[in-house]
């Protein structure tokens, strides 16, 4: 039986069955950018989640083809000039990260992020922070921070690290080039890749047996598997927070943001 979720917002929307419970990112024409509404209600449904017995495993998805393009640079670049207190920002930016990312990553439920189409910047954040990823074959994956001028955030810099090396990942962040599903398999960003028209079929074939599975030996799977990776995710959090609030005060970012909007090459000069 079908149970929707109240969220709060149209950006989210969320129903769990079968013991799964799915996040629908939904800002199509925006391709799911993140909005803060979206992120809010993102926050407020995975704790539920977490303490919901009810829900035994997590999916979070994007409508319309996408997965989540990241950040709204449109938005970003229609609130420049806005004053707020830089310490507030960051504070306020390191509970967003450890409440959506950072509870996708350490909840004692398995999670899958399920890729109709592009995942970049945060929103390739939150894809890599769940346990599994599964795309459809016609998908894309870009860290697309260089290209805005901005270092990162959401956990991105600890995630792929840790499952592509620390040379790799220095490449996709310098160089934010698009990595296709073919290549993202092969590197390991991925675990399964199907045809588009079988991924919401697929993901929820793996996400019902997960559910059906046994949940307390998840639970102490998840927890040992996180401990075997050396470093602490908090502090890559939190740092990453602190850079990317101070790298979205630079001259760069803004510039970044202007061509974006104004469909140009934005012109870096760093600083």
């Amino acid at each position: 039986m079908k149970r929707e979720l109240t969220t709060g917002t149209n950006d989210l929307s969320a129903h769990v069955e079968d013991g799964v419970a799915v996040l629908t990112m939904n800002r199509p024409e925006r391709r799911n950018a993140l909005s803060g509404e979206m992120l809010e209600a993102m926050a407020s449904v995975l704790a539920q989640c977490e303490s919901d017995t009810s829900v035994a495993a997590v999916v979070l998805t994007g409508a319309g083809g996408a997965f989540c393009a990241g950040g709204d640079v449109k938005g970003m670049a229609a609130r420049e000039g806005v004053a707020d207190d830089i310490d507030t920002r960051i504070h306020r930016q390191r509970l967003s990260q450890r409440a959506t990312s950072g509870r996708l990553y350490t909840m004692p439920k398995p999670t899958i992020a399920a890729l109709p189409g592009a995942a970049a910047g945060a929103g390739l954040a939150l894809a890599l922070a769940c346990d599994l990823r599964i795309a459809a074959d016609n998908a894309v994956m870009t860290t697309a921070f260089a290209k805005v001028g901005f270092s990162g955030d959401y956990g991105g810099t600890f995630f792929l690290t840790r499952l592509v090396g620390s040379a790799k990942a220095r490449e996709l962040y310098y160089l934010s080039d698009r990595v296709t599903m073919s290549e993202a398999e092969k590197l390991g960003l991925v675990n399964w890749v199907v045809p588009a028209d079988q991924l919401t079929a697929r993901t929820m074939e793996i996400a019902r047996r997960l559910a059906e599975g046994p949940r307390v030996a998840y639970r102490y799977m998840k927890e040992n598997l996180n401990r075997a990776v050396a470093g602490e995710m908090v502090d890559c959090l939190d740092l990453e927070a602190t850079h990317h609030i101070h790298t979205g005060l630079t001259e760069d970012h803004r510039e970044a943001a202007r061509a974006f909007v104004e469909k140009r090459v934005p012109q870096f000069k760093g600083r």
